[in-house]
């Protein structure tokens, strides 16, 4: 299905996510796709001014308006009471300037992929007459999509047994899969890396997680020598490593670009449990121990997990048992079988979902035809 307009006019594609790579990169997937059948596509990107996506998306080149919105926090202590009234008011400042920069860039489409700018933004759209759609990256409504199901003209979900009330929704699989397949395998030499030994990449999402870290970081020399250990640290904690005694097989990194390639060259993962990582590892067929985030709502994270831990497609350790022994132990006793490792692989093979973002193009397409 291709974009069509007798006008002879561009295909006009607005597109909002913010806060994580779970929410931006498979909004990229997204317009990686729509460019792939429309090199002339013209699209905004609305997000926010103090996240990731105010520096990935200008980097892409990309059209990016930023917006001061925050979300709410939840507790009811008196600090976290006094900012979710701030928030409150940033939200109803922010409707009336994405209203106008709607209005103002016309497009055919609008499309939300997550993140808390994208409950003023679908809202708003909806209300101005504007055909709308939003993935959801998890097994579960996260709050501005749930917030958003009664503005939303058809929701792409990620999870097949996922179940929506309130609107038409269409199991897609999660955009960013369809880029990992097609990603290729990196060359370890480039990152100074022996390739002749398994590889086990550890990384807790972009952002990483200080919990983890302060484990990783007593763990440094305890890795068997028989493998790679490549700990992608997230940014904010890489200084906190540096100086710190490691083993001569572990290799630290503060991020990683081109991320599904280097899962293809890696042997086992151990890694958060968000949507979009985990349509990577399908796409990759990569054999993975989850470390599901506590901190999320609803504890999705340890729920898109288990969809894979109870199909035996991979292993699970949870936060409040990692320790430096219950860490290493897992990943050595994996590592080294080879019938474990085959058995993750052939049932992990299950959840590959190749054309998530031709999916979601063509329901794109089919809302802009209606």
């Amino acid at each position: 299905m291709l974009w069509y307009n007798e006008s002879g006019d561009n295909m006009k594609v607005l597109i909002s996510a913010g806060g994580t790579g779970g929410h931006i990169y498979p909004a990229l997937a997204i317009v990686d796709k729509i460019l792939e059948k429309d090199k002339k596509a013209e699209f905004l990107y609305i997000g926010t001014t103090n996240r990731m996506e105010k520096d990935i998306i200008p980097e892409r080149g990309l059209p990016f308006f930023g917006i001061e919105v925050y979300g709410l926090k939840r507790s009811f202590k008196p600090k976290d009471i006094v900012f979710n009234i701030k928030a409150i008011f940033k939200y109803l400042k922010s409707t009336s300037i994405v209203k106008k920069k709607i209005k103002e860039f016309n497009p055919d489409i609008v499309v939300g992929a997550g993140g808390y700018i994208t409950a003023p933004v679908i809202k708003m759209a909806k209300k101005l007459g504007y055909k709308t759609i939003v993935h959801e990256q998890n097994s579960i409504l996260g709050l501005s999509n749930k917030m958003n199901l009664k503005y939303t003209d058809t929701l792409c979900t990620s999870f097949k047994d996922m179940k929506v009330d309130k609107c038409n929704y269409v199991y897609t699989g999660n955009p960013t899969s369809e880029s990992a397949k097609n990603a290729s395998k990196m060359d370890l030499k480039e990152l100074g890396i022996n390739n002749n030994k398994k590889t086990v990449i550890i990384v807790m999402g972009s952002l990483g997680s200080m919990t983890v870290s302060n484990v990783l970081k007593e763990s440094l020399t305890k890795f068997d020598d028989s493998y790679n250990t490549i700990i992608i640290t997230g940014k904010d904690y890489y200084d906190s490593y540096l100086g710190l005694e490691k083993g001569d097989n572990v290799y630290l990194f503060p991020y990683m670009n081109n991320f599904s390639s280097l899962m293809k060259s890696c042997d086992l993962i151990v890694t958060r449990a968000g949507a979009s990582t985990i349509s990577e590892i399908a796409a990759t067929n990569t054999p993975t121990i989850f470390v599901p985030s506590p901190y999320v709502t609803e504890n999705h994270q340890y729920k898109n997990a288990m969809s894979l831990v109870n199909d035996n497609a991979a292993l699970i350790l949870e936060e409040k048992d990692l320790t430096v022994d219950s860490l290493v132990n897992m990943i050595n006793n994996t590592i080294n079988d080879d019938d474990k490792i085959k058995e993750l692989k052939k049932n992990l093979s299950k959840f590959e979902i190749d054309n998530s973002a031709e999916k979601i193009y063509n329901e794109i397409i089919k809302l802009i035809k209606e």
